[in-house]
């Protein structure tokens, strides 16, 4: 006969053994999964990611060089202002050395009734004469009060508009610090994916890159686009003499650039001021909207944030300071999302 009895349960203690065996399996499983050893990543891939590491140092850059730009701003208008205070201390210490020395010759000379000055002197004329001296001296002071009072509203005014710039260089010390170091951790991580290739693999993206400033030094054809004013040719040309320069953030010629330090420089040989930075320059004159509209010697903006600059060269090529790694070269328009071009 079937036994009816039912089974036995496991105990609880068995049931917690168990389950925490289990979790334990599934965290060792995980771990296992995570530790496993993630795939090489091909010359292409460490290229493209390398790239973008490259384009995003850039804009970077680009802020590094903007608080680099007003940090050399302020550091001149509060070296001006510095100077309008201490001449105007000086100033006002000689308004009130001759303050002084007109109260000390009153107090020697003492003050008497001006009717009882008239009744003792001896020559009335002659304390007429005084009388008016005394006059005139007294509206010289009250002048001569009024120009301390205003001179020390300007210095009051003057320290305080320093006081302001200070805190406002500090400010901008800190950016550009922090401005700095994001650039070269960019940069830092793209040397680092980089070393991840072999020494042939590495070799080969060298070669590439020098081949095509290469061709683009000795092959390019600029056609026979029409020319710019007489300022933006002699710009363009002054670039053009900077062709094979390494690119270098931070830097405006002559031995290295970053895009908009080479476009910047280039307008100086012209005669020429334009702001420091690829957004600041994207204002700096008439925006073209069409490539076909496009003179030699306008300037380019590319990408949406205007992070990039380099000048129009002719035939669809741009002569530009491209990224780290590259030199001043040209290049085809059509490599970068073209913006606008700005004439300037």
């Amino acid at each position: 006969m079937a036994s009816h009895r039912r089974p036995k349960q496991p105990s609880r203690a068995r049931v917690t053994v168990l389950t925490t065996a289990a979790a334990a399996a599934v965290v060792l499983s995980s771990q296992a999964a995570n530790a496993a050893p993630s795939e090489k990543l091909t010359k292409d891939e460490v290229k493209t990611k390398v790239d973008k590491l490259y384009e995003d140092a850039e804009q970077a850059t680009e802020k590094y060089n903007g608080a680099k730009e007003k940090q050399e701003k302020l550091q001149k208008e509060i070296s001006t202002i510095q100077d309008n205070v201490a001449r105007g201390q000086a100033d006002l210490n000689e308004l009130r050395d001759s303050m002084g020395l007109a109260a000390a010759a009153q107090y020697r000379t003492g003050s008497i009734d001006p009717s009882l000055q008239l009744l003792l002197s001896s020559n009335p004329d002659d304390y007429l004469d005084k009388a008016s001296a005394a006059d005139q001296l007294s509206a010289q002071q009250v002048e001569a009060l009024k120009k301390i009072q205003e001179k020390q509203r300007e210095l009051a005014q003057e320290r305080s508009e320093a006081s302001t710039k200070l805190k406002d260089l500090a400010t901008t010390r800190t950016e550009l610090g922090k401005k700095k170091k994001e650039v070269q951790a960019k940069l830092t991580e793209a040397r680092k994916l980089l070393n991840t290739l072999t020494a042939k693999e590495q070799a080969s993206l060298a070669a590439a890159d020098d081949r095509a400033s290469r061709d683009a030094g000795e092959r390019v054809d600029l056609g026979d686009a029409p020319a710019g004013s007489g300022r933006a040719m002699a710009a363009f040309q002054a670039a053009q003499s900077q062709l094979g320069k390494p690119y270098q953030y931070g830097a405006t010629g002559t031995a290295t650039y970053d895009c908009s330090g080479l476009t910047s420089w280039a307008y100086a040989q012209a005669g020429v001021s334009i702001p420091r930075t690829s957004q600041a320059q994207a204002n700096a004159g008439t925006r073209i909207y069409s490539q076909s509209a496009l003179k030699v010697g306008d300037l380019v903006i590319f990408y949406g944030d205007q992070h990039h600059v380099g000048f129009y060269a002719g035939n669809g090529q741009v002569l530009h300071a491209p990224r780290t790694g590259t030199v001043v070269r040209y290049e085809s328009i059509n490599n970068m999302p073209f913006q606008f071009g700005v004439r300037i």
